[in-house]
């Protein structure tokens, strides 16, 4: 009972400090998450601490510089080059080179994790966006060149939120699954997500045409 308690103090001053820390600015995201990980060296499970090094981070260390390796040579070989000159020889507006680039994400994270989305086509996309005027949809006000990064940084993560239910790697349908009475089929589940896929894209829509849903949080915190 008292580790629960311990547990639940530990993920409080986690969440706390990360929010409050960063918007302070006084440290940055990594050095939040040292902080959380002694945290958990000093109040978590000694069985999971003791899993951690050894199984978790050799994986992740694998993942992320085998990732790197393989952007970094598509990159050198001419591969920005060509994906950016197949997006612009679409002969759509930014607007639409930017609704491909949600389908080609849409579609990766039906079979990859988000991680690896990120490593592989964000340093590929990044670029092309900073290229493009976001001058706004319909009259609506559009992008500074400035908050590009940041703009594009959370569609982004929006259009992630949509890979844990899409079908059929959807991670949040599995973990659900885990957990579901035996009577609830897989099948069912899927079923059931679609109405949330839906209402995500509605999100994803209304973050593009109103970019100022995500702008207007840091500007009023940063200035």
């Amino acid at each position: 009972m008292g580790l629960e308690i311990g547990i639940g103090w530990l993920t409080f001053f986690m969440f706390g400090s990360l929010v409050i820390l960063l918007l302070m600015g006084l440290p940055l995201a990594f050095v939040t998450g040292g902080l959380g990980v002694v945290a958990l060296f000093v109040f978590g499970d000694i069985h999971m601490v003791n899993m951690l090094p050894s199984r978790v981070f050799p994986f992740m260390t694998d993942y992320l510089f085998g990732a790197s390796i393989f952007v970094g040579f598509y990159i050198v070989n001419g591969g920005q080059e060509f994906v950016t000159a197949s997006l612009l020889g679409t002969g759509l507006g930014p607007y639409g080179i930017l609704l491909i680039m949600m389908i080609l994400l849409i579609i990766l994270g039906m079979f990859l994790d988000w991680v690896g989305i990120l490593l592989l086509a964000v340093p590929i996309f990044a670029p092309i966006m900073r290229s493009l005027p976001w001058d706004g949809l319909l009259g609506l006000p559009g992008v500074a060149p400035d908050d590009v990064n940041l703009w594009f940084g959370v569609v982004y993560m929006v259009n992630m939120q949509m890979s844990f239910l899409s079908p059929p790697f959807g991670y949040a349908l599995f973990y659900l699954k885990s957990v579901a009475p035996p009577e609830i089929t897989i099948g069912l589940i899927f079923k059931s997500a679609i109405p949330f896929l839906i209402l995500q894209a509605v999100g994803l829509a209304l973050v593009i045409l109103f970019p100022e849903i995500i702008l207007w949080l840091p500007r009023l915190v940063y200035g």
